[in-house]
């Protein structure tokens, strides 16, 4: 990773294919095609502007913060997009909560087997703090899971994509139904895939080599919510 260069006032376009639009190009049947674009703040810091005002730090952020050169790798780029909304009088985006089986909400964590535990039945909601409902733009309509395809899987869905460091990603359709506060579910079953002895030995944590941890991440397509939370896969369970 890399900044672009500010020594100038010209505007830099750094554009390339990540490793899946590589993987598309080269099938060289004609149905690689850029439809869409997303832009990102993933830079940006916003406790500038609480420390020096509005004014003063809108114009700190955008003299002074480093531009991230483009990536190919699809798992670390945009991981903050921006979404736009038409309410003028929005105050307060939604965020993504975690239930089910095997999971630890304090410390958004899922336990999981690879033995005879090897599937938990997770379920993921919108939520949002001190308002009656969530608006209808914000309203999820199908999430990106991304997790690693070497120890776990969603069961019954197949991925539309795998990084070359073996990032699995999932477009997953939402439940029927809505929250309380109008808000969008995804119901899934995480899976464990079968992992050697040998796996757990290379992988498995420093003070317990029966225990390998790893991490998953999902996304909001319309919201731009991010839910992260670590799994931690336990060979004896």
């Amino acid at each position: 990773m890399a900044f672009l260069p500010q020594d100038s006032n010209s505007i830099i376009l750094d554009a390339v294919l990540t490793d899946y639009g590589r993987q598309a190009l080269a099938k060289n049947d004609g149905s690689f095609s850029v439809v869409k674009f997303a832009v990102g703040d993933d830079e940006v810091d916003y406790s500038i502007i609480r420390k020096f005002g509005r004014t003063v730090g809108k114009e700190k952020i955008e003299k002074n913060t480093p531009i991230f050169e483009a990536l190919t790798n699809q798992s670390y780029a945009q991981k903050f997009r921006l979404v736009s909304v038409s309410n003028p009088n929005l105050l307060r985006l939604v965020s993504l909560s975690l239930t089910g089986e095997g999971v630890d909400t304090t410390n958004r964590l899922v336990t999981i087997g690879n033995t005879t535990t090897k599937r938990r039945n997770l379920s993921i909601s919108q939520t949002i703090a001190n308002e009656s409902s969530i608006d209808v733009e914000l309203r999820d309509q199908s999430f990106i899971v991304e997790l690693s395809n070497q120890f776990l899987q969603i069961v019954g869905a197949t991925p539309v994509s795998i990084s070359s460091q073996r990032r699995a990603s999932y477009i997953l359709t939402r439940d029927a139904g809505e929250t309380s506060v109008g808000g969008s579910r995804l119901s899934m079953t995480l899976g464990s895939k079968a992992i050697t002895e040998s796996e757990f030995q290379i992988y498995g944590a420093q003070a317990n080599k029966n225990l390998i941890s790893t991490f998953v991440r999902i996304s909001g397509v319309s919201s731009g919510s991010v839910l992260e939370f670590e799994v931690q896969i336990l060979r004896t369970l």
